[in-house]
């Protein structure tokens, strides 16, 4: 046995192949590469951090496409949201003052709700604009930026300042016709201008706006055939007047003219009130086509109008009133025909 265990290579007179520099250098690389095989288990899951960069597999980076996300996947970045509590030194006063804050926002908001949803006939009545101390109080409730649709506010407008300048031609007419019986021209066309005055504003306020208002803001085709009728009478009227018939109350083109020759300072304020009547005779003639413009395209007709007046006639409480006295009437005559 002892020979087996010699050195074979002990003998200097053997070459010894493993004392060449170039395989002991072999021999060294390929013990460092060994090395982190040794201690390497492919079933751990993790990466071998034993081999050097040089000895680590590489592979080639591959790109790889990602479709972006639909619109309905997309997500925004999540923020961070602030709490909402109240701060930490809040007291039950400060919770219960928030609370009456809240309520009186409550109410108010339900307060003109209520007012939008009762309309014209639960608000405060503002027109005519009179001042509180007044014995009378207004009669009409009027907010066209309320009551009257976006798309017909102007033409309501129009028609308000219509009205309004036939008020002030009518008073210009009073001081023409003051002018002319100053100018011995006679006194009855002072009187009548007072009269016209007097009768013609509030009733053409009464009868013809107040209808084509109360029509644009309900679409209501029985007030549509209200204001076409009696507008067509104002129109009438103010050609007449705009004419200027002697003795007829107006200070028209004719009796402007018959003033020139008597005084020059009456002609031409007789003058002023006839140019008033032929403007509101032309503006009365537009605003009319106009409305009509607009009434047909909403597709009113005599047959709707009709419709609504039955309607609104049945449901007046006088006339409910009456019928049902009207049939008390009749019932209880018959059963007295009945009895004899």
């Amino acid at each position: 046995m002892s020979k087996f265990e010699d050195n074979p290579f002990s003998d200097p007179t053997i070459d010894n192949p493993f004392a060449d520099p170039a395989v002991q250098q072999v021999a060294r690389n390929t013990n460092n590469a060994t090395q982190g095989l040794d201690d390497y288990n492919p079933f751990d899951g993790q990466p071998n951090t034993n081999q050097t960069p040089a000895q680590q597999p590489t592979q080639p980076a591959i790109m790889q496409a990602v479709s972006p996300p639909s619109s309905g996947q997309y997500t925004r970045p999540s923020q961070p949201q602030q709490s909402a509590g109240p701060p930490n030194n809040f007291t039950t006063a400060d919770f219960q003052r928030r609370q009456e804050e809240l309520e009186r926002k409550a109410e108010e908001l339900a307060r003109r709700e209520a007012e939008l949803r009762a309309g014209s006939a639960g608000r405060r009545n503002n027109w005519p604009p009179l001042p509180a101390m007044c014995p009378v109080q207004p009669c009409f409730y009027q907010d066209i930026n309320v009551d009257i649709p976006l798309e017909f506010q102007r033409v309501v407008r129009h028609l308000y300042y219509l009205w309004m300048f036939h008020a002030l031609v009518l008073s210009v007419n009073i001081i023409a016709a003051m002018s002319l019986m100053f100018s011995g021209l006679g006194v009855e066309t002072f009187g009548l201008a007072i009269l016209y005055f007097i009768l013609l504003t509030p009733f053409s306020f009464l009868c013809w706006y107040r209808p084509i208002y109360k029509a644009f803001r309900s679409d209501s085709s029985f007030n549509f055939m209200v204001f076409f009728f009696i507008f067509l009478f104002q129109i009438l009227i103010t050609v007449v007047q705009s004419i200027g018939f002697s003795g007829g109350g107006s200070c028209g083109l004719i009796t402007s003219i018959n003033a020139f020759s008597t005084s020059v300072a009456a002609g031409i304020i007789a003058m002023l009130a006839t140019v008033g009547f032929i403007t509101a005779a032309v503006a009365d003639v537009l605003l009319m086509a106009k409305v009509h413009r607009i009434y047909r395209s909403t597709g009113a007709s005599i047959a709707k109008a009709q419709a609504e007046f039955t309607t609104e006639f049945l449901r007046n409480q006088h006339v409910q009133t009456a019928a049902s006295n009207a049939a008390a009437a009749a019932f209880n005559a018959q059963v007295a025909n009945n009895r004899y």
